[in-house]
């Protein structure tokens, strides 16, 4: 008997099972995630068309745009984009490195450098890619480090951590005593990095960045801190939380987007000159991809130089944020509070949260996407909404009544 005959038989591996598996196991526990086909209507957000159906487009109006102040509908920055793409062309050619490294490109960092009081600022294709590159980099430059982490850091910060390999430790949301607890336990000849948000995005509250640069300078940390949820919202312009309280001098490195408030895409880091070389210079985020299109830094540029001189969308944000959060707490809904331009409404539910945002669209044209696990942990799935300066008093006593409808016919905890 030859050697192949002795052999046990195997049976293949069933490759389509194994994907069938996966992608059963979300809809199973309710949190398949379903992608909206919209267009916006251009200078008239937040109306716009949804493909949802047969008998062509639907008109809706978008209550969860990361957009806040739709600056990617304004017509200065739409103006530049056309300009760059009658100068320029539409792609970069390369990277930074070789080819793709513009005069737009130069100009914008220098604009962000100027935006967060720093020396020098460095552009990534996108903000998850900003925080991933640059946390990665830094524990790898800083052999020893500790990255101190708080337990609500978006999930582009952790996959940075993670991929650093470096020792970490998570300290409870927002909670001093306990990052002040980790710190003093670690050996005080190692290297430190806090890592934080200003405004974290699904509960839509603050951190006390003061106290953390406190502790920070304390036990001798590094700060990271990530504003994407704030830059062009907060502070005189709009540089985010750190630029509100006149503390952006006490932080290392500032992160952000510009894909959220500014209207665009794209992310990136703002520090002293070194840091932000030794980034460029060794991440392999930053060095190995095409660099961003020039049209989307020069609408990137229009939108950073407006935010800093105008804060009429900035007020007209937050006012509108106060406004809808009156009017579903007078209706008894589950708002969860904060200080923030988000309103998240809590449904602790992902079967639930998606039956009401089906509702919604289908129904009342209000389109809302439900934010499930991974995004927040279980059983605190919510609704996520975004006022912005363009929704009216209308569109928000429609939404709110909607709401109410849709809560007493799921027979929905209300607000206790």
């Amino acid at each position: 008997m030859d050697d192949d005959a002795r052999q046990p038989a195997t049976r293949p591996v069933d490759y389509t099972q194994a994907f069938s598996k996966a992608i059963d196991r979300l809809h199973t526990e309710g949190r398949y995630r379903v992608f909206i086909d919209i267009l916006r209507n251009k200078g008239a957000f937040p109306n716009a068309r949804c493909f949802a159906g047969h008998n062509g487009p639907k008109p809706i109006t978008v209550w969860c745009s990361n957009d806040y102040l739709a600056m990617g509908q304004h017509p200065s920055v739409i103006a530049a984009m056309e300009d760059a793409l009658h100068d320029v062309g539409a792609g970069s050619g390369g990277t930074r490195n070789i080819g793709g490294n513009t005069h737009y490109h130069v100009d914008l960092e220098a604009e962000l450098a100027d935006l967060h009081g720093k020396q020098a600022a460095l552009l990534f294709t996108s903000g998850y890619v900003s925080n991933e590159a640059t946390l990665a980099t830094l524990a790898k430059i800083l052999p020893g480090i500790i990255i101190f982490s708080d337990a609500l850091n978006h999930a582009s910060m952790i996959a940075g951590i993670r991929h650093s390999g470096c020792e970490k430790r998570v300290f409870r949301h927002n909670d001093l005593a306990h990052l002040e607890e980790l710190l003093a336990q670690a050996d005080p000849a190692a290297p430190k990095l806090i890592a934080f948000e200003s405004v974290y995005s699904m509960e839509g509250d603050v951190a006390p960045i003061a106290a953390i640069c406190d502790l920070a300078e304390q036990y001798n940390a590094l700060t990271y801190l990530d504003e994407v949820h704030a830059v062009g919202m907060y502070g005189a312009r709009g540089g985010g939380i750190s630029d509100r309280d006149a503390l952006s001098h006490r932080l290392t490195i500032i992160e952000g987007t510009l894909g959220k408030a500014f209207g665009v895409m794209g992310g990136y880091i703002a520090a002293d000159r070194n840091i932000v070389d030794v980034i460029r210079s060794y991440a392999p985020g930053f060095i190995f991809t095409t660099s961003l299109s020039p049209v989307l830094v020069a609408g990137a540029l229009a939108s950073v130089r407006h935010l800093k001189a105008s804060s009429a969308e900035r007020d007209g944000q937050q006012a509108a944020a106060a406004c809808l959060k009156a009017m579903l707490v007078d209706a008894g809904l589950p708002v969860m509070m904060g200080e923030t331009h988000i309103v998240p409404v809590m449904v602790g539910d992902p079967v639930e949260a998606k039956r009401i945002s089906d509702i919604l669209l289908a129904e009342y044209g209000i389109y809302v996407q439900p934010i499930n696990y991974p995004t927040v942990p279980r059983g605190t799935e919510r609704l996520r909404f975004t006022p912005g300066p363009a929704h009216t008093e209308a569109m928000m006593r429609e939404l709110t009544g909607a709401l109410v409808e849709i809560w007493g016919r799921l027979d929905l905890r209300m607000a206790a």
